[in-house]
C-alpha cells in the first residue's frame, strides 16, 4: 500500500518489485478519507509508471464516477486508465455496478475469453433499465456546469460562515463531491485529513442535523450535492453552516 499522493513512494514501491506487480489500482479522487484531490502530476505520474512497468491501471470510481462529470475523474483531470469500476450510482441507487476497460483486457472475458464472470444478479432486468435511464440523463454538459455551480456556491459559503466566525476549516471540493475538514492546513493525504478535529466535527454534525441538514456522520465521508437540491437548499445549507459553526465556537471556548 502506498500513500495517496506520493508518487516517490509508487516509484519506489515499483522499483522493489520489479515484475511482480499486476495492477496499480486508486480512487483518482480519494474518497474514504474524506475528499483528498490529486496533486499536480499525480495520476499522471501512475499513468507513466504503468506504462513503462506493464502495469494495469485500474482507476476505482464507485464514487467519482458520473458525479465529476460525465467521464468521472478521469474525463475531469483527461487520464485514462486501463479499467474502471463504477457502483450503484450508474443505476440511480439501484443495486448495480459495471467496470470495462481496454479492448484487449475485456476480450480475455467470456465470451471471447477464458475468464468467466457472473453473479446472482447480474443482467437484473430492473437495476438495467435504472441504469439506462440514468445514462440518458446524465447525457448532458448542461448538469454538470449546474452541479459545478451548485458545488462552488456551497464550499465558497460554508468557507465564508466558517472565516465570519472564527472557526478553522479546509474544504476540499471536486464537482459534487466535498469535505469540511476542521484543520486550517492544506488536506493531500490521509495523515493530514487524521488529524483533523473529530471533536469539533461531531458538534458540527449534531448542529447541522438540529437545523434540518444531514451530513455524512463522520469526517472521513464524502457529502454528495445532487441535481434534486435547489438553490434554496444550497442556500439553507449555508446559513445552517453558519449557526452550526457558531455553537462550536460558544462550546469550544465554554470548555477551553
Amino acid at each position: 500500500v502506498a500513500e495517496y499522493n506520493n508518487l516517490k513512494q509508487v516509484r519506489e514501491i515499483v522499483m522493489a518489485n520489479s515484475e511482480q506487480i499486476a495492477a496499480i489500482i486508486v480512487e483518482p479522487v480519494a474518497g474514504n478519507m474524506g475528499i483528498v484531490l490529486p496533486s499536480t502530476g499525480f495520476l499522471e505520474g501512475l499513468r507513466e509508471i504503468a506504462d513503462s512497468d506493464g502495469i494495469i491501471l485500474i482507476f476505482d470510481e464507485v464514487m467519482t464516477g458520473f458525479r465529476l462529470s460525465r467521464g468521472g475523474a478521469q474525463g475531469l483531470y483527461g487520464i485514462r486508465p486501463d479499467i474502471t469500476t463504477i457502483g450503484k450510482i450508474l443505476g440511480g441507487g439501484m443495486p448495480v455496478g459495471a467496470y470495462g476497460g481496454r479492448a484487449d483486457i475485456m476480450s480475455k472475458l467470456a465470451p471471447l475469453g477464458s475468464v468467466y464472470q457472473a453473479g446472482t444478479l447480474s443482467g437484473n432486468p430492473l437495476a438495467m433499465a435504472a441504469g439506462l435511464a440514468s445514462l440518458n440523463l446524465v447525457d448532458s454538459d448542461e448538469i454538470y456546469i449546474k452541479l459545478e455551480n451548485m458545488g462552488n456556491t456551497l464550499a465558497e459559503g460554508i468557507l465564508r460562515a466558517a472565516k465570519d466566525t472564527g472557526i478553522d476549516i479546509t474544504i476540499n471540493r471536486a464537482g459534487s463531491m466535498f469535505t469540511v475538514f476542521f484543520t486550517d492546513k492544506p488536506v493531500i493525504d490521509y495523515k493530514i485529513a487524521s488529524s483533523s478535529d473529530t471533536e469539533i466535527f461531531s458538534r458540527f454534525f449534531r448542529s447541522m442535523l438540529e437545523h434540518g441538514v444531514l451530513l455524512p456522520p463522520s469526517q472521513f465521508e464524502s457529502a454528495f450535492i445532487s441535481l434534486k437540491h435547489s438553490g434554496e437548499a444550497i442556500e439553507n445549507t449555508i446559513d445552517a453552516a453558519r449557526e452550526a459553526f457558531k455553537e462550536c465556537r460558544n462550546k469550544y471556548s465554554n470548555t477551553s
